[in-house]
Order: C-alpha cells, then sequence, then structure tokens
C-alpha cells in the first residue's frame, strides 16, 4: 500500500482531501492531509511566505518520520511539494503534481498565470485587511468546479480562505530540485479550465520533469476531489503505482 501526503491549492486546506482521503484509505493506504499556514480558519496572514508553507511540509513528514512518501501537490501545491521536495528527498518516493504548477528557481505563481489573473490576485490583496487573496465566486464558478451545480458551489466556495498573497508572489530556488530529477508523474483532469488551454494551460509543466515523465489524465474539473473523488482517487492509485521511466534518478 501506498503512503500518500497530499498537498492542497491556493484557498483551501486539508479538508477539501476528505472525500479521496477516505476512498484510499478505505483501500489499505495511508493518507495525510497537511493544512498549510495562512489557511487555517484563525491563522494569521499577513506575513505568511512561500518558504513558511514548505518548511512546514518538511516538518509535518519528518516529525511523523514518513518514509516512501508519494508526494502529491494540486495547484499552487505544486511549488510547496516542489520545494520541501529537494530537502528531503531520501523520504520522497515519487512526486505527483495534479493540475498543479511546476516552478523553476525564481518563479511565482503570479508569474506563471495569464496576466489578468495577476491584477485580480494583486487588487484582491490591496483590497483585504490582511494582505490576502480569494478567487471570486464567478471565476470559481465559471473556472473551477464548473462540472458542479450551482448550489453546490455555493456551498463550498465560502468554505475556501483567503490565500496569504506572499505565497503567490514569491518564488524559490529549485536548483537542487531539478539537479535531483526526482521520479515524478504529470495527472491532468480532462476539464480543468482553471488555466486556459495554450501559452498558460497546464500541459506545458510535464515539459518541465524528467524527460520521459508519463502524463497522465482524470475525469473532472479544477475541484474533482470534491466532485468526483471516485475516480480521483483511482487516479491517484495510477500515478502512484505507473512505472517510472528509465534514467530518472534521486542524485
Amino acid at each position: 500500500m501506498t503512503t500518500f501526503v497530499l498537498v492542497h491549492g491556493a484557498c483551501h486546506g486539508g479538508w477539501t482531501w476528505r472525500p479521496v482521503a477516505e476512498i484510499l484509505r478505505e483501500q489499505g493506504h495511508a493518507v495525510y492531509t497537511p493544512t498549510m499556514p495562512g489557511l487555517g480558519a484563525e491563522d494569521d496572514r499577513a506575513d505568511v511566505r512561500l518558504e513558511h508553507s514548505v518548511a512546514a511540509l518538511v516538518d509535518y513528514i519528518a516529525q511523523r518520520d514518513l518514509h516512501d512518501v508519494v508526494l502529491l501537490g494540486h495547484s499552487w501545491g505544486g511549488f510547496v511539494v516542489s520545494g520541501a521536495a529537494q530537502r528531503i528527498p531520501d523520504r520522497i518516493e515519487r512526486l505527483v503534481y495534479w493540475s498543479a504548477f511546476v516552478p523553476l528557481t525564481g518563479e511565482s505563481l503570479i508569474d506563471l498565470c495569464p496576466p489578468a489573473y495577476g491584477d485580480m490576485f494583486r487588487g484582491s490583496a490591496q483590497a483585504s485587511r490582511d494582505n490576502s487573496v480569494m478567487f471570486p465566486f464567478e471565476v470559481f464558478a465559471a473556472a473551477f468546479m464548473q462540472d458542479a451545480s450551482e448550489d453546490v458551489m455555493q456551498v463550498v466556495h465560502p468554505l475556501l480562505e483567503r490565500q496569504p498573497f506572499h505565497t503567490m508572489d514569491d518564488s524559490l530556488d529549485l536548483d537542487d530540485w531539478a539537479r535531483l530529477e526526482l521520479p515524478s508523474v504529470y495527472l491532468k483532469s480532462d476539464d480543468d479550465m482553471a488555466l486556459p488551454p495554450g501559452e498558460f494551460g497546464w500541459d506545458r509543466f510535464v515539459e518541465r520533469l524528467p524527460e520521459g515523465t508519463p502524463m497522465l489524465y482524470t475525469p473532472g474539473s479544477h475541484e474533482a476531489q470534491l466532485t468526483t473523488p471516485e475516480t480521483l482517487a483511482a487516479s491517484f492509485v495510477e500515478a502512484a503505482t505507473v512505472g517510472i521511466p528509465v534514467g530518472s534518478r534521486r542524485g
């Protein structure tokens, strides 16, 4: 059985994995779902940096003495798993990026988004009291969870937490991550519209992973962990077990 550590996307928390985690645990897998700093209901946000999220994930895995981990990042979580993996490569079995950013050294999430998204994030942070960001309901409904009914969207959207802005405009030094070429898989949701196809689409990121990295597909939207958890759980198991290309290495 597999040890999964699932890292959520922006404005989410560990709670968002509950449907998928329950399915995986019923199959005998160990599943851990940390919430990153600044995304708890009572957390301060103004001074939370991307580095704090990376350090928190490293500590989370080390404190639980987890090994042979399938470390999976969703969306913004791709930054966090990349940064953490280069610090504890001996604990990582493989990385899975599910509709996730795969950054390089010096790149922020805003750098990797369409310019209109960057403007939206900056405007949201400037209008906030604590330098934080929230996806407007209209954007969430049209591009993130379009495969759910509006009633469901109206329930889920208020559960989201505001994202510390610095976790979106900070970058990381990922030279060690690139050098290690950790075994990786890229998984994309078929109907994910959170990034538009083309120049800023999700497909470009598989090319940043080690040569021959498998590219897998799963049904559903960017919020498939809530809308199609059964098929997403099956895709996570596939991503955890698919053959890793010859030549991938850990150092």
